[in-house]
């Protein structure tokens, strides 16, 4: 991780695809430990540091994560990412063109939780969730092409599983149909883009994380 905006309220790091938000059934430190143990050694802080988490991103995703460094900006970001009110956009690399250079799409979405996966309909089907969001093509390489995704809903899954189903699964993502993964088991997913009103102190926040080093991003002329 690196650490890419911070003050007393609020520290937003640039994850890495191999690192976990939170502790699952891996064993492996997840972020919000990590966070904490940099807290603790920047501010040479005794006892229990506090860091609370406000969103997730899926272990093969890179970019920003916002976490809360107070109980009072964790209770209202827990808020602002439930109404909508913070801007994220993602950067996703797909092998197949998109029928349009930009456009909104709209599922109906239904998580499957033995599978850890989700499935998008046309129409609304018992127990779904609506899942809308924006992209547009931004850039392409010699294979591939770059797309900007801006969410409006928070589904599971719901950029790889709706970009699945238009027919552009996201480079290395094996669970939606990509045919083969990335030397590094991440997807080429990446939350590029956070903007919000400051909980606390009101003023706006913008940041904007570098790309994952490497060559799996190489070739767009951005």
């Amino acid at each position: 991780m690196t650490v890419v905006y911070e003050d007393n309220h609020i520290i937003i790091v640039n994850k890495t695809a191999s690192e976990i938000v939170q502790g699952d059934k891996t064993g492996d430190t997840p972020l919000s430990e990590m966070v904490k143990q940099y807290l603790k050694e920047k501010y040479n802080k005794p006892g229990n540091v506090f860091v609370g988490v406000t969103h997730r991103l899926d272990r093969p995703v890179s970019g920003l994560v916002v976490f809360a460094k107070t109980s009072k900006a964790l209770s209202r970001l827990n808020d602002m990412f439930r109404n909508g009110e913070v801007e994220k956009t993602y950067w996703a690399v797909v092998k197949n063109e998109p029928v349009s250079d930009e456009g909104t799409l709209v599922h109906y979405m239904i998580k499957n939780e033995k599978q850890n996966k989700s499935y998008a309909y046309d129409n609304e089907v018992k127990g779904s969730k609506k899942a809308v969001l924006d992209y547009r093509l931004i850039g392409h390489s010699q294979n591939y092409f770059l797309l900007e995704v801006n969410l409006h809903t928070g589904r599971h899954h719901q950029i790889r599983c709706q970009l699945a189903k238009m027919g552009c699964p996201i480079k290395g993502d094996l669970k939606y149909g990509f045919p083969r993964s990335n030397p590094d088991g991440s997807i080429c997913l990446h939350s590029r883009r956070v903007k919000f009103i400051h909980p606390v102190s009101k003023e706006m926040i913008d940041v904007t994380a570098d790309l994952p080093s490497g060559n799996l991003w190489n070739g767009f002329g951005i």
